[in-house]
């Protein structure tokens, strides 16, 4: 029974596979003669290559990286089985991770590496670990929002009439499914339809992605948008203070103020532990965490590594009670956005 859960990307595995197939590969080079490895990324090159640029430097080892989505990912290791070449995956999203760890495709990893992070931020069954953290969030418009007096204290409350054409979102968005998975865990598909059908009746406004979403609130195309927080934190970076958006983290375990992790695992057919663990490791080293938090402006997960200062503490926000690995019913979230004609 373990199986069925993800059972949803069978018929979307060969085409998965194909696209992996396709995506890039990058061959890392360093020292001749190490034992090298094999990654998978669900994590954009642009992302991550330099944390694995310095993995390299540092210990000597090689890197074949291979990127695509985590989906594709997901689908192609499962296509793969026991003899996939890959030796660490490295994803987006927890619930393909999860798939993963439920499809027995992870090895178990070692508990003094799981104490390094909280375990909100890993596998119940120990198999892979978050290595930086990203809160959903409400981005606002600071001339036309004051968050304390406007704001709902529920992404639920985006259905009054009151927000009727003033709301951004991105359905698209892989973020943006796994929140309304968590929202399906937390209540139920029939109030997840419910709400779904109440934004579209109030005019919501799609957007591709999440950085026009925050471009569109700066520009007051639209009130509030519904987003992860660090999109904000690299328009600030860039445009400085005077930009006009902010972003507002929902409280009291609202689906909305989800946070998610990416995360790594060692698959159970690798031929070089030792080396994927120094990965795994590395991931969550202090310079790591570091680029993480000061780089991509998502949260560093080990303690000690201060997240940028502009973000409340990762320990004070209040997401869903939801188990991150429990993120896997991808399929029937997208059926749902499907069936309510939000997403072709």
């Amino acid at each position: 029974m373990k199986y069925l859960h993800w059972m949803w990307i069978m018929p979307f595995r060969r085409l998965a596979v194909l696209l992996f197939a396709l995506s890039a590969t990058a061959l890392l080079a360093c020292s001749p003669g190490s034992d090298g490895l094999t990654v998978y990324s669900g994590r954009s090159e642009t992302l991550v290559s330099p944390v694995l640029a310095a993995f390299i430097e540092d210990t000597g080892i090689d890197i074949s990286v291979k990127y695509a989505s985590s989906a594709a990912i997901a689908a192609t290791i499962l296509e793969e089985g026991g003899n996939s070449p890959a030796d660490v995956v490295f994803l987006q999203d927890p619930g393909y991770l999860g798939s993963l760890s439920n499809a027995g495709m992870l090895d178990e990893l070692p508990q003094d590496l799981l104490n390094k992070v909280d375990g909100g931020f890993r596998s119940t069954a120990g198999d892979w670990i978050g290595t930086s953290g990203r809160s959903r969030t409400v981005v606002y418009n600071t001339v036309s929002i004051d968050p304390e007096r406007d704001l709902p204290d529920s992404i639920l409350g985006f259905t009054e009439p009151e927000w009727r054409g003033r709301v951004g979102w991105a359905p698209l968005n892989a973020s943006f499914q796994a929140f309304l998975t968590a929202f399906r865990l937390k209540f139920s598909d029939e109030e997840a339809r419910a709400w779904l059908l109440g934004m579209q009746s109030n005019d919501v406004r799609e957007y591709p992605n999440n950085t026009t979403i925050v471009t569109a609130v700066a520009r007051r195309e639209v009130d509030v948008g519904l987003v992860n927080h660090y999109y904000l934190q690299r328009f600030l970076e860039e445009e400085g203070e005077e930009f006009e958006a902010r972003n507002h983290f929902l409280k009291g375990g609202d689906p909305g103020a989800l946070v998610l992790a990416a995360g790594a695992g060692i698959l159970e057919s690798t031929d070089n532990r030792e080396g994927a663990e120094q990965f795994v490791e590395y991931l969550l080293s202090e310079s790591a965490q570091t680029y993480f938090s000061t780089t991509t402006k998502e949260y560093p997960l080990v303690e000690g590594v201060p997240a940028d200062p502009g973000l409340p503490p990762l320990s004070s926000l209040e997401p869903p009670d939801v188990d991150l690995g429990d993120l896997t019913d991808a399929r029937g979230t997208i059926s749902l956005l499907r069936d309510v004609g939000i997403i072709p």
